[in-house]
């Protein structure tokens, strides 16, 4: 979703219209200055690949996201549970001609006390040559399809368990450098990405070192349109870095995603299947650990503000391979407007070592400010 607003210049009038070229000559500079003065801030919304404005803003994009929700647990002790999950201050700008920068600061609830995190903060160039874009700083990695999207911006309301499992609550996120690749490609999108990144703070899978190891990720991005109406992406991932045993753990996967939105009726209806699978290898004193997981899901827009998801999880550990977890959850999503949503999720999970419980949570998200659109 993209939300923003068109500025026109004010009508300019004069009291003598003499024919002359000095009141044109004049007339221009008016609409010129005027045009200046009304630089719009450079949105998300925008390619990161497209060049700055030449004059930058004056003030950054401002904008809140908050996260509120109501949630039943079958299992645990506190089984009702209210409040706010997260309110998140963004604030992006173009620097100048060559890069701009992005800031995320978070204020997350944590057992239900509020603690402020620097989710992002980074610098994006804008003009590199042969299709370079380099960025750097605290950003969330490029792994899998939604690992690069925030929690508020999901269509489900629990993330899948292969990712809280393999790579934390919030995904990775991680500091350092992001070099990407726009592949000169005639056929298709093409789109290769590696980092280099100091290692988590908190992760089942990575950690950071204490010598100078570091984290590497790599990210292939092949998209496809097949027809006006649908397309196919299919996604390549790597990691590997250290572990929290001081020796070394490697994650592979891979995603795919295929869209229907019809050109006539895409307001109204569209179509989604996803699926991501990542396996795990993983290095200890007294061996190798091999496990997996995976979620698949479907989404179809039942009408203009409604959408309806459902999802399958399957997750082994890191270090475990013969603990499971599973679970089947359905979000029912209601699109009041651009700038409000409320969802509905249930999920039930099982698994051999696990017993079986269930969830049931309704979320509202608002936003105030300018918020762009996310990642296709």
């Amino acid at each position: 979703m993209v939300w923003g607003f068109f500025i026109f210049p004010s009508e300019i009038t004069f009291a003598q219209q003499p024919d002359s070229s000095a009141v044109q000559d004049s007339l221009l500079a008016a609409l010129q200055k005027e045009m200046a003065s009304f630089a719009e801030p450079d949105g998300q919304a925008q390619s990161g690949r497209t060049a700055a404005r030449l004059v930058p803003t004056r003030n950054p994009d401002i904008s809140v996201i908050g996260d509120i929700r109501a949630g039943y647990r079958s299992d645990g002790e506190r089984n009702v549970d209210l409040g706010v999950e997260e309110i998140e201050l963004a604030l992006k700008s173009v620097i100048d001609p060559y890069a701009r920068a992005d800031v995320y600061l978070s204020m997350a609830s944590e057992d239900g006390e509020i603690k402020f995190e620097l989710e992002e903060a980074f610098i994006t160039t804008m003009s590199l040559p042969h299709t370079l874009q380099l960025k750097a700083g605290k950003f969330r990695n490029t792994v899998g399809k939604i690992n690069l999207i925030h929690p508020h911006a999901l269509p489900f309301v629990t993330m899948p368990a292969v990712y809280t499992n393999f790579l934390g609550d919030e995904g990775l996120n991680d500091q350092g450098v992001s070099l990407s690749w726009l592949v000169p490609n005639g056929s298709f999108y093409q789109e290769l990405t590696f980092e280099i990144t100091r290692g988590p703070d908190e992760s089942p899978s990575f950690s950071t070192d204490d010598g100078n190891r570091l984290l590497y990720t790599g990210h292939l991005k092949n998209f496809w349109d097949l027809s006006e109406n649908s397309t196919f992406e299919l996604g390549l991932t790597g990691i590997n870095g250290p572990n929290d045993l001081g020796l070394t753990s490697t994650l592979a996967g891979f995603d795919i995603t295929y869209k229907w939105k019809p050109v006539r009726y895409n307001r109204y209806k569209s179509f989604t299947l996803q699926a991501e699978t990542f396996f795990s290898f993983r290095s200890t004193d007294s061996g190798r650990i091999n496990s997996m997981g995976l979620y698949a899901l479907a989404s179809y827009q039942l009408a203009e503000r409604w959408m309806l998801l459902a999802r399958y999880d399957h997750s082994d550990l890191p270090d475990d391979p013969d603990w499971n977890e599973n679970g089947v959850s359905s979000t029912l999503g209601w699109l009041l407007t651009e700038f409000q949503k409320v969802e509905f999720g249930v999920r039930r999970s099982w698994g051999d070592k696990i017993e079986t419980s269930y969830a049931g949570v309704v979320r509202v998200v608002f936003v105030i400010g300018t918020h762009g659109a996310h990642q296709y």
